[in-house]
């Protein structure tokens, strides 16, 4: 019996890892979701009769009782907080939905209540009907019809539509970085959107800027202002990755890694780059670099 459990638990696992990922905006917590309810698993899962059902409720409220109780420490964090970056290679074929695990669709949820977005997620983007979801929930079919009806005002048009090309939008994810390193400000211009914005985790943990800047202006302005303190080196290891569904890169730095995900817009620019550098959101980023040195 102890295959079979450790079986059915395997089979929903990416799924919930998604769930969890996308309620929480951290790979830990989403894996700390999910093994706390492989636990619960092992106790009650012989006497379930529909697994997937059972482990999709169990995960989801461990993540409300997780948002919960981190309410207090979102509202404390110092500067914009983005989420913790998910990285699929360039070179493979992308796992996630791009519109449903951008930077943007995250922040989106940021704005719900714990229950909306359990709803949003449920219902919305793996597409339960209202009541398997009142069922997870533990709610009436009205109710978690009205909490999906507010979320969805919140989240309307937060999923980015790409019509730039992922080659296109790392190459001007390339040309971005070697404008900055290069102090090249004409050729930084010609690359953002007049209405850019940058936003720049760094949770209190490493320097960054602490309101979101917004205008290419506003933009270069704090790149001339690093290169004259020496805050950009000229050479940088630069690994191309797609973060968060958006083309990007992972920069190495002595003092460890950090990420940029850079979002196109319809005429070709860059409007938004989301760059992270909290090393408590970077964890996995490291640890994954260091298995690819001892590899390879």
């Amino acid at each position: 019996m102890d295959a079979v459990l450790t079986d059915a638990f395997e089979a929903n696992r990416p799924r919930l890892k998604r769930l969890a990922y996308r309620m929480l905006g951290s790979v830990a917590e989403a894996e700390d979701a999910v093994q706390d309810a492989w636990l619960r698993w092992t106790r009650a899962g012989e006497g379930v009769t529909d697994p997937a059902a059972w482990l999709v409720r169990t995960t989801t409220r461990l993540c409300i009782d997780r948002l919960r109780a981190a309410k207090a420490e979102r509202e404390a964090y110092r500067g914009p907080w983005l989420p913790e970056p998910l990285i699929e290679p360039m070179t493979e074929d992308p796992v996630e939905r791009a519109e449903d695990v951008s930077v943007a669709f995250l922040l989106a949820l940021e704005r719900l209540s714990p229950l909306e977005r359990a709803v949003f997620l449920l219902h919305e983007v793996f597409e339960e009907d209202y009541a398997a979801v009142a069922d997870t929930l533990g709610r009436s079919e009205a109710a978690v019809r009205q909490l999906a009806s507010r979320a969805r005002e919140h989240v309307r048009d937060s999923r980015p539509r790409f019509a730039v090309s992922q080659e296109k939008v790392q190459e001007l994810a390339g040309a971005f970085l070697v404008a900055s390193a290069t102090a090249d400000f004409s050729r930084l211009k010609s690359l953002l959107a007049e209405d850019a914005v940058l936003v720049t985790d760094g949770g209190g943990k490493r320097k960054a800027a602490l309101r979101v800047l917004v205008g290419r202006d506003d933009i270069v302005r704090l790149i001339e202002g690093l290169i004259w303190r020496g805050g950009i080196p000229e050479t940088l290891d630069l690994k191309p990755a797609r973060i968060n569904g958006l083309p990007g890169f992972v920069l190495v730095r002595p003092d460890g890694p950090e990420t940029m995900a850079f979002e196109p817009g319809a005429d070709g620019l860059i409007t938004a780059i989301y760059q992270v550098r909290n090393p408590e959101k970077l964890a996995h980023v490291a640890h994954a670099l260091a298995a690819q040195a001892t590899t390879g």
